[in-house]
């Protein structure tokens, strides 16, 4: 029985039930990643799991840390600051982009995972040399991590997309109805409507929010 266990645990690595959970949380949303789930996925019992997570709220950890450990910093350099912040925040989206189900755990992590403090560190230092002073680099960097997992959490475009046809019909109907509103009433709204229905598409939706964030910031240390 004992070598059975250890063939197990060694089959079933932390590494390869993140991986699964992952799949999952990205495909059917995080609603799905269960322990009982996940050990079906494995072909074990519930009971192999808790070898590597303890319950839920661990293997949630397990996902956050996975995202922050994706994030690859840029090497610091001698720029302004503004600029390194902005590459920076780049890093972060780019990591957590793929994931929309579960960036959101992002914030559970970042000051508890070692990659989570050096993304936190290196926020805080680019904000102290912007002249912020250290309450108020802290007030601002977490406005901009939370802004970052919200900009990617928050879908502005209603969905799940049904695959295939479904999804380039889905986009005419939504499209259809917003042209189909009054025009003396909403004449932006249906001058926006093709950007409004698919503007989580497009990196330039990304880009433009990012710029937001940070303009915003330098706005505030300027004052």
């Amino acid at each position: 029985m004992a070598k059975r266990n250890d063939a197990t645990r060694t089959r079933l690595s932390r590494d390869a039930i993140i991986a699964s959970a992952v799949s999952l949380a990205d495909a059917e949303g995080l609603d799905a990643v269960t322990i009982r789930r996940l050990a079906q996925e494995h072909a074990v019992t519930p009971m192999a799991m808790y070898w590597h997570f303890n319950d839920k709220d661990s293997l949630l950890d397990g996902l956050a840390e996975y995202l922050i450990a994706a994030v690859k910093l840029p090497d610091p350099g001698d720029g302004p600051w503004d600029e390194e912040l902005r590459e920076v925040l780049r890093a972060v989206l780019e990591a957590i982009r793929p994931h929309p189900a579960f960036a959101g755990l992002v914030l559970r992590r970042i000051l508890v995972a070692e990659a989570g403090l050096q993304i936190a560190e290196r926020v805080l230092d680019l904000l102290r040399r912007a002249g912020f002073a250290a309450g108020k680099a802290a007030e601002a960097g977490t406005f901009l991590v939370c802004g970052i997992v919200a900009l990617v959490a928050s879908d502005p475009t209603p969905g799940p997309w049904p695959p295939g046809d479904g999804r380039d019909q889905m986009i005419r109907d939504k499209r259809a109805r917003l042209e189909s509103l009054p025009p003396e009433r909403y004449p932006n709204v249906i001058a926006a409507g093709p950007a409004l229905v698919v503007c989580r598409d497009g990196d330039e939706y990304f880009a433009l929010n990012l710029n937001l964030l940070v303009e915003g910031v330098r706005g505030i240390q300027r004052g």
